[in-house]
């Protein structure tokens, strides 16, 4: 009867604690900064970003609501030492809503797995499974993206 009531206690701690952890990485994914997106806001028709912050030659990626639309996109250095702008999302894959990951010098579409040379990002490398271009000027120390280019690829999303 002892050995019983340890076995179930312990059955019922461990669940305890995986329920436990399960509910601490829900809780973590949904404080600012700790999901895959970081929210952006517009000011004067425009998303700024300083290029200090997206300078580290890593992908970082925001998400802009628009009209209970969550539109997301990604900036970030290639090895050309410029800074690359695309939504998260392609012409191809969009439907599926799975986006990129970084994987080196490459961006990586999660739904097909094809890879996408960081340097290539732009407007010249637009259609296809690429990152959908997203036009952004880059001066001051920031990178500026208006609004209306953020609205025109409300499709993907």
């Amino acid at each position: 009867m002892v050995q019983s009531s340890k076995k179930g206690f312990r059955t019922l701690l461990l669940i305890a604690i995986v329920v436990a952890a399960m509910a601490s990485v829900a809780f973590a994914f949904s404080l600012p900064g700790m999901g895959k997106f970081e929210k952006v806001k517009a000011v004067a028709g425009s998303v700024t970003i300083p290029t200090a912050k997206v300078s580290d030659g890593k992908a970082h990626f925001y998400k802009f609501a628009d009209a209970g639309k969550e539109i997301n996109f990604f900036v970030v250095k290639g090895s050309d030492g410029q800074l690359h702008v695309a939504f998260d999302a392609c012409d191809v894959c969009y439907r599926e809503k799975k986006g990129y990951e970084q994987q080196g010098e490459k961006m990586n579409c999660l739904n097909c797995n094809q890879k996408f040379a960081i340097n290539k990002i732009g407007a010249a490398s637009a259609g296809g499974c690429n990152p959908s271009y997203l036009p952004a000027r880059v001066d001051g120390g920031k990178v500026t993206i208006s609004v209306n280019d953020l609205k025109a690829g409300a499709r993907f999303f």
